[in-house]
């Protein structure tokens, strides 16, 4: 990434964030939104909010990634709905959603341009058509806007939290209450930047999950979790934070027991609903568990 500081000058002071650094960086709004987004945008090393609004004289911190020219690549996909507008499709566990540090090709991103080449153009250069994103080793649902007024309503929908995002998460321990809301700021781990941790300085986040199963002999649980904010890693952090590390998550717990652990997050993103942003009905899509992740509850045997 390249690091570069801009002063805000009196033509820009009092207008928000994400227009302001569209502008210094030569960058479409939508482009600009997701380097905030993803924290590469900081005035006095803390994070700016989208909305946010400048005044003259502070210097935005901008990291500039390198982006790599997205070229289509016909990766087979699982389209679960579509229509002229958005469509949604499964991610598979493995599979990165766009190019970035260490990963041109073989993304999400690449598949998406080639299924759908009119989507060129839609939202940020290095991910047409990408609305929100899954970690790489999750796997499940991802509604992809085909158009630039879908990109511009999704992204709208999703600041609002009204978009739907339902997961199912194996996770270790046992819980005393059937449901909970864990309520915690993250942000990147400064001692391990590739990191995400709940932190005080950190971005609101707040996941709600509710237990639907138990295997004592295990120490494992089922969750249903739903997530009212959208942080990177979330769900991963938030479940740790609490003594209750998600199967398979190297990064933040442990593999799960033996002939149990699918070699994966085990963490499976079930359930999308929207409402669809040009003809306004809601759009409810569902995802079956994928295979490694049936036969891991299969080696489980049956709950408590």
């Amino acid at each position: 990434m390249g690091r570069t500081q801009h002063v805000v000058t009196t033509d820009l002071a009092g207008e928000r964030a994400d227009k302001v650094v569209a502008v210094v960086a030569g960058l479409s709004r939508a482009a600009a939104r997701s380097l905030i987004d993803r924290g590469l945008v900081t005035v006095q090393g803390e994070p700016v909010d989208p909305k946010q609004r400048l005044v003259e004289g502070v210097e935005l911190d901008i990291e500039m990634p390198v982006l790599h020219r997205l070229e289509p690549e016909p990766i087979p996909l699982v389209v679960r709905y579509e229509d002229d507008h958005v469509a949604v499709v499964e991610k598979p566990a493995g599979m990165v959603v766009h190019p970035g540090a260490g990963r041109a090709t073989g993304t999400l991103a690449a598949g998406l341009l080639a299924r759908w080449p009119k989507v060129e153009g839609v939202g940020a250069a290095d991910r047409w058509g990408i609305v929100h994103r899954l970690d790489r080793e999750v796997s499940g649902l991802l509604v992809v806007a085909l158009t630039e007024v879908a990109y511009e309503v999704l992204v709208a929908s999703l600041a609002r939290r009204s978009v739907v995002r339902d997961y199912r998460a194996l996770v270790w321990g046992a819980f005393d209450a059937a449901t909970g809301t864990i309520d915690a700021p993250i942000g990147r781990d400064s001692r391990s930047p590739a990191r995400m941790a709940t932190q005080v300085e950190g971005r609101p986040s707040r996941t709600h999950f509710r237990r639907t199963a138990y295997w004592s002999q295990a120490d494992l649980s089922m969750l249903d979790v739903s997530l009212e904010t959208g942080r990177t890693h979330q769900i991963r952090v938030h479940l740790a934070s609490i003594g209750h590390p998600v199967v398979g998550d190297r990064a933040y717990g442990r593999p799960g027991p033996p002939g149990i652990d699918p070699h994966r997050v085990w963490l499976h993103a079930a359930h999308l609903e929207f409402d669809h942003p040009v003809i306004h009905q809601k759009i409810s899509v569902d995802s079956p568990l994928p295979e490694e992740l049936h036969e891991s509850l299969g080696a489980l045997g049956p709950p408590d």
